[in-house]
């Protein structure tokens, strides 16, 4: 049996690379640090001998007791309810065929951190070393007691049919082959959409689907449920049509799906068809079997890393298709991740007992009908240079789309409830979906929608610093990412040396640009001179500036319009760095200019500190001025802003005389009536933790721990955004620099790539007309 590519995945590239990453890119972040991508932390405090005590023994055998009378306290006492098991034998991994079971972790590890990051679903991979079905049954069945749920993955038909199938019959916890299921799920809700726009009734559509794998069969038999006549859906694999009768290459799945038909090639299949589902390979169908389609014909080519027919050659054909394919750079991605993690969410928080059509059909229309709503400013944004809204090329929610948590999981709830397979139903379905709402920390989907968006508008940002290894790797990267021109500054010889000396050529479109040898001088002293002449600059002063100072040079790049933002700081200290870079960059007019710093925890989320560059003591005016910016930031990155103005003191207690300046702002921000939550003065503790605020100050204004944290110094902001990822597992970005009139960051000097490349991301996001 044909085993398709999976569906909303990046395959392989001819030359070796996935999409957007290099080999060696792949295998230094699976390498660096901790290897791989997972690891256990601990959710309870274990530092003391009554912590252990109260844990394990003697304290851990009240649960044990309660449990053994109950068994659904499991639910109560463990983390089962949370929990999946990610099960494979890597017989068919990615588009990469039968890798065997260890070669196939990393994809494991990898779905079980797309559970955790868009869900909040814990998980463990489990890679079986058997292609024997019967052996893998028996190996999970007896699994029970510690998931919630099992996740197969990347298991070849026919054998993932039969274990599936048997594990749902002998188990009381869902299984779920994501591989058949979250294909099926959200291709049908584009479907859904497709049919919508084109007037089509679905029980009237016809449907030619290429591939006869588990993913394909598995859309059919969600079609079906969903009202689609079997007779309307033809089915194919390399062999041609599956029609009732034949017997070369046939078995019980196939034969299911037999029908009467004359058409014995997919070619014959497609005259007249609405529709087409492509799970199979590159090229399968050409234009010609597209003009043959019925009016206005949907064609979903999903076989990755590329289509059967690309939206190009489709459109050039019939210019009234509605095209969907597997891939994260056309429009209409057919992506498993907008299915599995939810649907998983859904099911776990009613303790259902499998994972039904019912359920399987809430999460298609769910999806169907978010797409049909209004797209988020920063959603919308992300379009390849439209704005994202229901039509034919928007007929499935973006993946980064923040309300999927609060919608997709609700409906699978509902639906699992309503057919009998909830253990625990949740009764105000409204509370659950504002629950859901506030799980997740936004910033990570914020993050990528503004790389989408970078990706749709491309622009050229100067590395001034193009000499350094970790720089030209920076650079390389942010062009292969798709984020624009990289601009290297510095000696041409010496950036091909190292460039070299790395193993890594130069690709075409990075630019080397020497200061001291442009052309482009003369024009920058120039520029620099009638800026800086009043302020004791003679011209030989600026010429020598824009010679030898890189950081001056990059930036008259950026003010002159030879480049669209600018990257700095890895060479150089952060003040020295920002003096080069405001001698030719103006503030913006009326502006602030200050250090914006992400903290990223993994507990609490991220929090937002300023000022963490500029400010050594703030006066009331800036404090305030510094609040009111960080909080359009903090919404910009999708956080309701609760602004905490941090101090030694809280409300007075102790006294000293940093807090009044502190005080001050607060009134000047309650005499500008503004629109976010905001007070002070408080320690950290008090401003992060609301149940310490309602014991000791309930008048505090915050309604839940602040996410902005105004700090009263330099000292004490790069004292907390210093120490904390030292100490913690969060991680930092920035500190972003806030109020130049042109885009410049500035790094750490022991900024790594990755930061490197982050912060040239978000110079070039700040590039793009709002």
């Amino acid at each position: 049996m044909d085993d398709s590519p999976k569906a909303g995945l990046a395959g392989p590239l001819a030359d070796g690379r996935t999409a957007r990453v290099t080999p060696e890119e792949a295998l230094a972040l699976h390498a660096e640090g901790r290897p791989g991508k997972l690891e256990i932390r601990l959710t309870k405090p274990l530092i003391t001998a009554r912590d252990l005590s109260l844990a394990y023994s003697p304290g851990v055998a009240e649960p044990c007791l309660h449990i053994h009378r109950d068994p659904s306290l499991a639910y109560d006492y463990t983390a089962k309810g949370n929990f999946v098991a990610v099960v494979s034998n890597g017989t068919a991994v990615l588009g990469l065929g039968n890798l065997g079971a260890l070669a196939s972790k990393p994809v494991m590890e990898g779905k079980v951190a797309l559970f955790k990051r868009f869900a909040d679903v814990d998980g463990i991979d489990l890679c079986i070393d058997t292609e024997d079905a019967d052996a893998i049954v028996n190996a999970v069945r007896y699994l029970g007691p510690s998931f919630g749920g099992i996740n197969l993955e990347d298991i070849k038909a026919p054998e993932c049919f039969v274990i599936e199938q048997r594990l749902r019959e002998l188990m009381d916890i869902p299984v779920f082959h994501d591989d058949q299921h979250g294909t099926a799920i959200v291709a049908a809700a584009g479907l859904l959409n497709a049919a919508h726009l084109t007037g089509r009734d679905l029980a009237a559509t016809k449907l030619v689907i290429n591939g006869a794998g588990a993913a394909s069969i598995a859309c059919a038999e969600l079609l079906r449920a969903m009202g689609m006549r079997p007779e309307n859906i033809i089915m194919c694999d390399t062999k041609g049509v599956i029609w009732r009768g034949r017997t070369e290459g046939m078995n019980q799945w196939k034969s299911a799906h037999a029908v009467e038909t004359r058409a014995r090639t997919l070619s014959q299949a497609l005259e007249g068809a609405d529709v087409f589902f492509g799970l199979s390979v590159k090229g399968a169908v050409t234009q010609e079997m597209v003009r043959a389609m019925a009016d206005r014909p949907i064609i979903f080519a999903m076989a990755n890393p590329d289509p059967e027919i690309t939206p190009e050659q489709a459109r050039a054909a019939r210019p009234d298709c509605i095209v969907a394919t597997g891939r994260s750079d056309y429009p209409n991605q057919v992506n498993n991740v907008l299915g599995f993690p939810f649907i998983f969410r859904g099911a776990l928080d009613v303790r259902a007992s499998t994972i039904n059509d019912a359920m399987k059909i809430a999460a298609a229309r769910a999806l169907a009908l978010l797409a049909r709503e209004d797209v988020p400013e920063e959603v919308g944004s992300a379009g390849a240079g439209t704005s994202l809204r229901f039509g034919p090329d928007y007929i499935i929610p973006n993946a980064f789309d923040p309300r999927l948590i609060s919608r997709v999981p609700p409906a699978v709830a509902k639906a699992a409830i309503e057919s009998g397979v909830a253990r625990r139903p949740i009764t105000d379905l409204t509370r659950y979906a504002r629950s859901l709402a506030g799980r997740l920390d936004p910033t990570a989907n914020a993050l990528e929608l503004i790389t989408e968006r970078v990706r749709a508008n491309p622009k050229t940002v100067v590395f001034a610093e193009g000499e350094e290894e970790k720089v030209i790797r920076a650079a390389i990267a942010f062009q292969q990412a798709g984020y624009g021109t990289p601009v290297l500054v510095g000696r041409e010889d010496r950036i091909q040396a190292t460039a070299g000396a790395l193993g890594l050529p130069l690709p075409d479109g990075i630019v080397i640009r020497n200061a001291r040898l442009s052309e482009s001088n003369r024009r920058y002293a120039e520029y620099l001179y009638g800026k800086r002449q009043r302020e004791g600059f003679l011209f030989r002063d600026c010429q020598r500036l824009v010679n030898q100072d890189r950081n001056v040079f990059a930036s008259c790049m950026v003010a002159l319009g030879d480049a669209d933002a600018m990257v700095t700081g890895v060479t150089r200290s952060y003040s020295v760095a920002l003096e080069g870079v405001t001698t030719a960059i103006d503030r913006e007019p009326g502006g602030l200019l200050f250090g914006l710093t992400l903290l990223l925890a993994r507990v609490s989320g991220t929090v937002l500190v300023a000022d963490t560059a500029i400010h050594e003591r703030p006066d009331a005016q800036t404090l305030a001025e510094i609040a009111t910016r960080s909080a359009l930031a903090a919404r910009r990155l999708g956080h309701e802003p609760r602004v905490a103005f941090l101090s030694f003191s809280t409300f007075g207690d102790p006294k000293g005389s940093i807090p009044g300046s502190i005080r001050e702002a607060v009134k000047l921000l309650d005499q500008r009536q503004v629109d976010f939550e905001y007070d002070g003065e408080m320690a950290a503790d008090v401003a992060l933790d609301p149940a310490l605020r309602a014991q000791l100050y309930p008048f505090c204004r915050l309604t839940g721990p602040a996410n902005v944290l105004v700090m009263p110094g330099l000292h004490a902001a790069h004292i907390l955004t210093k120490a904390t990822p030292r100490l913690t597992s969060a991680t930092t970005i920035g500190p972003l620099l806030i109020g130049l009139s042109k885009p410049v960051q500035i790094v750490p000097v022991d900024a790594s790539v990755t930061q490197l490349l982050d912060m040239s991301c978000l110079a070039a996001h700040a590039a793009i007309p709002r």
